[in-house]
């Protein structure tokens, strides 16, 4: 299985990984995440690791804050190169 396009929710992701598991029980499963440097694909993944960190923080028992430096947001919100 090979993620080309990352969903905005990584527990969809986590899921259609699960599945392609389930469905290859018997046989050797690889899956890959396919990023290209500087493409909408690559904040989305940042977005999604700022995303888990906050999440488990909050199962952790130590809630963290979102933030993004000032940098961090004018790279999110810059055109494509």
């Amino acid at each position: 299985m090979i993620h080309f396009d990352p969903w905005w929710n990584p527990a969809l992701e986590a899921q259609a990984t699960d599945r392609a598991y389930r469905i290859g029980q018997k046989n050797p499963v690889f899956v890959y995440k396919l990023i290209t440097e500087g493409t909408i694909e690559e904040k989305i993944l940042m977005l999604q690791q700022k995303k888990r960190a906050l999440f488990e923080g909050i199962l952790d028992g130590t809630p963290q804050k979102l933030s993004f430096s000032e940098d961090e947001l004018e790279d999110l919100l810059a055109p494509m190169k």
